[in-house]
């Protein structure tokens, strides 16, 4: 019941608790009207002005300057009612009610000026400094584009004083407005700089600069920092009505760093601000930057895409684009008639004529919901990408495409991607030149397996193969067909297919090598009948013409690779199983067996590829036995090997077969942390496949390498921007797992960095939807580090129900597995269900992890969480207090307490320590000094038992001692010698920020 002031009063105060938005909107209004019952207008004063919150922070701008005039009347007739703080708000909020009208078209400018005179002369008459007037003036002038010089020369010469906004806010001001005058985009980015850093920060900001910032930053080439700002500021004003400018130009910075994905879920997240018109500036501000945002999905060819609009309908790309236009242009003009001046219709088309800002799109390291085809060449940024020229003429188009087949050039597959298209339109005349049209059916089935063999889909492609197979020996082709054949029967002895339904069968390896054998052997003998250099057998080998010979050899060479290949496949199985698994395997032969036939087939493939003039053929024996020798741990010669065949590779003057190689040593010199050097090598495997027109280099892997070779280098920012790449890279290539392991990977790095924010705006795209073939272990961890990340941000109430939806996942895992993993998750949750005042699930919590630790002990942890508990109960359990607080510590001394002698697995001293230092911390708060000495001293002699790694717990232990002494017990000569002993040892002991700490404690109590 609200009947009595001191109800409203405490409705009020836990009002005030909650998150701006609706909820709490509606009570504050229903508050005012309790308030208005009471016959002293003192809380009528708190309930109006916590309405007028309400509505400045929810957006309502056309109903907060009506609150403000109902509080300056009380003002004017029993200033008595007003507080000391409700005083001060009351001029404060005079510099809201001008933001409030100038957000208003129907309100004319004459109004405004007569308002903003009014604020001054109240300021004058309370002896106020009027530097806030001026910043009023100067924002009305930058809103219509009138006097702008002299109104900032006005407000940015004149000193601040206690009314004027924060610091945060005016640096946000000032840099926005050397943008706005067109200044140097690296002078107003430096300006800004102390906001995007933290260094100024209020209930505003950063999150308002954070997202004004996106675009000068990607205009500047600082583009981490830009990915860094969208992800931590556009969680900070999702779905905020009061901030849906913010909204809006976040997804402006989708459209110019062409991240439509994530503009499209942007917009379904924040549906309702189509409906949110109670600040039609800022509102046009948010339809702006969707304008923005839709051109660029229609300009890209999205026009029916399905978007999220206003509500009740669906909407397509292309109408919400005319929707959202019909609504901002006459609004846009609204404001224009009223302040006489275009200068709100002019920066709107400013923004909407605005190219977009990369040429590629900008990896954030998030699951779009649309995955953006972008070419290899978005890898570096100062690389173009060379695109094989296509030919008009058909007949010119297949005969390239033919050539650059045998010379393994990967531009092949675009020629043959587009001899498909014109075949299917079946309007191309077909020239009987190119041969039977058979053999083209024949070369476009292998052109179609290899596609699906670098998508790991070996079953189709080798269904595609058979269907060459069959093309060729219709046509009298068989060095094609054995070529087919033998590379179709090497795919199956590969693991696992993409394409495969269920789990597959082993490859029948036996039946392998004898089909393989049997094709070797019909090669001798069709050798010995069809010498490369014979005649045509048929109207198809004729249509090659003087490249017969080449085509046979690359035939023959492709029949010894896939041996070598379904040999390297054979001996890697069984080097992967463990002894007992070799003696049980049936077929397989022993190791030297296997090993023998291995070396045997690289070595014929080598040989032939000498003898015939194909060099790089032979690279790929090397690069097959270099495999080998690395997983018996001989990277030394592995990479002898590799380095071979990069230069055998230069010999044959094919640099487009460079790459595989290159990644393939990086991943061995990563092995020997020599990250540098494969740092370079993965960089120029990337250089490579941009100019030679590469499609099928797996970029995801080599991403995600660059990115491991950063963090080994320390490179925080380089890691982040090559495992976004490779996130962004496996979602292109429809690898769903991989895609979130990489984000995984990222989050990691991120949290580990200290970016909390930027890793949990990660985990959070990340963990949605998983795909079952990810590592549950991963994903837990995932949770675990998104759990803590929230938090760290102090979200303790998402944090928790992350952290016990993760306590009850782990407990399903089989008991091996859970360890003490179901301890750690249990109490984390507990904790930080204690931090959010969630107490009696924090006491389940707190219950749960007593529990596992009986199952799978966990002792740090389970007395850290009894620490905390001890802290979290004085602070926001007041009616417990000290004694449950005491009795959280007693538990954790009886954990310590049934710890073996010689415990070694973690540090006892450190344990000890700790709960006789909080101990002293809980006694002393209660006034019980004499009992609280003992314990802080208690605490000094178990650090003292930690040598080195004891000394700085045991100098903050010594801090509290002396205040003890000093302040509870007056014994302020005694707490001085402590001081100065200890932070001598500080000296002494390398630690002079301790003694500084302990050394401005020792001043103090020398002064007082």
């Amino acid at each position: 019941m609200l009947d009595t002031p001191e109800a409203v009063v405490e409705a009020l105060r836990e009002n005030d608790g909650l998150p701006h938005g609706l909820a709490r909107t509606v009570t504050a209004e229903e508050l005012v009207e309790a308030a208005e019952a009471f016959e002293k207008p003192d809380v009528l004063v708190t309930a109006l002005l916590e309405l007028m919150t309400a509505y400045e922070f929810t957006g309502e701008h056309r109903k907060s300057p009506v609150v403000f005039a109902r509080i300056l009347k009380l003002w004017d007739t029993t200033p008595e009612s007003f507080s000391p703080y409700e005083a001060h708000h009351v001029f404060w909020r005079f510099k809201w009610v001008t933001t409030s009208l100038v957000q208003v078209p129907e309100i004319p400018l004459a109004s405004i000026g007569g308002w903003i005179d009014q604020m001054r002369s109240r300021y004058e008459a309370a002896d106020h400094a009027v530097q806030p007037v001026a910043a009023m003036r100067y924002h009305l002038a930058h809103h219509t584009g009138t006097g702008v010089a002299d109104a900032y020369d006005l407000w940015a010469t004149r000193s601040r004083t206690e009314l004027s906004d924060c610091e945060a806010c005016e640096t946000r001001h000032h840099a926005w407005h050397r943008l706005a005058e067109g200044d140097d985009t690296a002078a107003a980015l430096a300006v800004w700089q102390p906001v995007l850093d933290r260094e100024q920060e209020c209930s505003e900001e950063p999150r308002m600069s954070q997202a004004r910032a996106l675009l000068p930053l990607l205009r500047a080439g600082r583009t981490d920092e830009a990915r860094s700002h969208h992800l931590t500021g556009y969680r900070k004003v999702r779905g905020a009505t009061g901030m849906q400018a913010e909204v809006g130009y976040h997804l402006e910075f989708c459209a110019h760093s062409r991240n439509e994905g994530r503009g499209l879920e942007i917009l379904a997240e924040n549906r309702p601000l189509f409906e949110a018109k109670g600040a039609p500036l800022d509102h046009l501000h948010f339809l702006t930057g969707t304008e923005v945002f839709l051109a660029r999905l229609v300009d890209a060819g999205h026009d029916d895409t399905a978007v999220a609009g206003p509500p009740g309908r669906a909407w397509t790309a292309a109408e919400l684009l005319t929707h959202v236009r019909a609504e901002a242009e006459p609004l846009a003009a609204a404001f224009d008639t009223r302040n006489g001046t275009t200068a709100v219709g002019d920066r709107r088309r400013a923004r909407l004529a605005l190219a977009p800002l990369l040429d590629e799109p900008l990896p954030l390291g998030l699951r779009a919901t649309v995955a953006h085809t972008a070419s290899v060449g978005a890898a570096p940024a100062t690389l173009t990408p060379a695109r094989t020229e296509i030919p008009d003429d058909f007949t010119v188009l297949v005969g390239e495409a033919r050539r650059l087949a045998r010379d393994g050039h990967p531009g092949d597959d675009r020629l043959w991607t587009r001899v498909a298209e014109r075949l299917a339109d079946a309007t191309e005349p077909y020239d009987a030149i190119l041969g039977p049209e058979d053999l083209l059916a024949a070369e476009l089935a292998e052109h179609r397996a290899q596609r699906l063999w670098f998508k790991d889909r070996h079953t189709d492609g080798a269904a595609e193969l058979d269907t060459a197979i069959q093309h060729y020996t219709r046509l009298d082709m068989p060095w094609h067909a054995l070529a087919a054949k033998a590379r179709s029967r090497a795919w199956t002895a590969a693991p696992g297919s993409r394409d495969d339904d269920g789990d597959r069968t082993a490859p029948d390896r036996a039946s392998i090598r004898t089909e393989l054998d049997a094709m070797l052997r019909e090669a001798d003998e069709l050798l010995t009948a069809t010498p490369f250099d014979s005649e045509p057998l048929g109207e198809a080998e004729a249509a090659f013409g003087s490249d017969l010979r080449a085509e046979r050899i690359l035939s023959h060479l492709s029949l010894h690779y896939s041996v070598a290949f379904a040999a390297h496949q054979e001996l890697h199985a069984a080097l992967s199983r463990t002894e007992e698994d070799q003696e049980d395997q049936e077929g397989t032969g022993d190791l030297d067996t296997l090993t023998e036939r291995f070396e045997r087939s690289v070595d014929t493939l080598r040989s032939e590829a000498a003898r015939l003039g194909y060099p790089h053929q032979a690279a790929n024996a090397r690069q097959f036995r270099a495999d080998l020798l690395a997983r018996r741990g001989a990277l030394a010669d592995a990479e002898k090997e590799l380095r071979a065949a990069l230069q055998e590779i230069e010999s044959a003057d094919r640099p487009w077969r460079r790459p595989r190689l290159a990644i393939h040593l990086a991943q061995l010199l990563l092995a020997q942390d020599r990250s540098q050097e494969a740092t370079d090598l993965l960089h120029s495997a990337i250089a490579d496949a941009v100019a030679h027109d590469d499609p099928t280099l797996p970029l995801g892997p080599t991403y995600l390498l660059l990115g491991h070779a950063a963090t080994h280098l320390d490179d925080a920012n380089g890691a982040v921007r090559h495992l976004s790449e490779a996130a962004a890279r496996f979602d292109q290539a429809e690898d769903a797992g991989s895609a979130v392991e990489a984000r995984l990977q990222l989050a990691d790095v991120l949290a580990r960095s200290g970016r909390q924010a930027d890793a949990v705006a990660v985990l959070e795209s990340a963990l949605v939807d998983a795909p079952p073939t990810v590592d549950g272990h991963m994903l837990a961890q995932g949770r675990l580090t998104l759990g803590r990340g929230l938090r760290d941000l102090e979200e303790y109430v998402p944090a928790a129900e992350e952290l016990l939806r993760l306590a009850d996942t782990v407990a399903g895992w089989p008991e091996e597995d859970r360890g003490g993993v179901l301890t750690l998750v249990a109490a984390e949750a507990a904790t930080t269900l204690a931090l959010a005042e969630r107490w009696e699930a924090a006491d389940t919590a707190y219950e749960r992890a007593l529990g596992a630790h009986a199952e799978a002990p966990n002792p740090p942890l389970i007395t850290m969480m009894m620490r905390e508990f001890a802290r979290l109960t004085l602070q926001t359990r007041d009616s417990e207090g000290t004694d449950t607080a005491l009795e959280h510590l007693a538990r954790a001394d009886a954990v310590l307490a049934t710890l073996p002698s010689g415990e070694e697995d973690f540090a006892v001293w450190y344990e000890r320590g700790e709960n006789h230092y909080r101990r002293a911390r809980v006694l002393a708060e209660a006034g019980r000094f004499d009992e609280a000495l003992p314990e802080a001293e208690a605490a000094i002699a178990a650090h003292d038992d930690g040598g080195e790694r004891g000394e700085l717990p045991r100098a903050e232990a010594v801090r509290i001692a002396a205040l003890i002494e000093g302040n509870g017990l007056d014994r302020v000569s005694e707490a001085i010698t402590r001081l100065t002993v200890a932070s001598a040892r500080c000296h002494q002991t390398g630690h002079p920020e301790a003694a500084a700490v302990l050394d401005a404690l020792h001043q103090d109590l020398r002064t007082r």
